[in-house]
């Protein structure tokens, strides 16, 4: 019974880091190449924001943490970084088409551009489960920074990331 309990132990590191890489990508990963596809067939591609800054939130419009998050990128950060041109924001309604993130973005009032995943493709490249979710990439393409659900001190870290990035 002993050496059993000493096999478990050993093995928890490896089990709780492919539950790690069962979750999608992470801190370090490059970002996965994807196209976004709209409802009228033009892509744009992520090779289009290749040398900026580039925030990736995934979001549905019924998830209400997600309606936090996205309040607080309309106060707080569209306004800060909406104009510099190393930046990009990637708001991405995951199961979403141009139509809904319309309709929905008539009732929100974002100012932001909010760019569809109908078939939950761009999700995928990047995780398993869970939203909110937010993916900050370097200049380089590396995935510096992320979060799953929303958090106000989590974000404010966020925003500390995205401004030390573009110093």
């Amino acid at each position: 019974m002993k050496h059993l309990w000493i096999c478990l132990f050993a093995l928890l590191p490896f089990l709780a880091h492919a539950q790690e890489a069962n979750e999608g990508v992470s801190a370090g990963d490059r970002m996965p190449s994807f196209n976004i596809v709209h409802d009228d067939g033009t892509t744009v591609t992520s090779a289009s924001f290749k040398g900026k800054v580039i925030l990736v939130n995934f979001f549905a419009t019924w998830c209400p943490p997600c309606q936090k998050e996205l309040a607080e990128i309309q106060q707080t950060l569209w306004p800060k970084y909406k104009d510099n041109p190393d930046f990009a924001l990637l708001v991405i309604g995951r199961e979403h088409s141009d139509a809904d993130l319309q309709a929905y973005n008539k009732k929100k009032g974002f100012s932001f551009p909010l760019y569809p995943d109908k078939n939950r493709s761009i999700y995928a490249a990047f995780a398993k489960n869970l939203i909110p979710r937010c993916y900050l990439i370097d200049q380089k393409g590396t995935i510096v920074y992320t979060t799953k659900g929303y958090d106000e001190k989590e974000f404010s870290t966020l925003m500390n990331q995205i401004e030390a990035l573009l110093k």
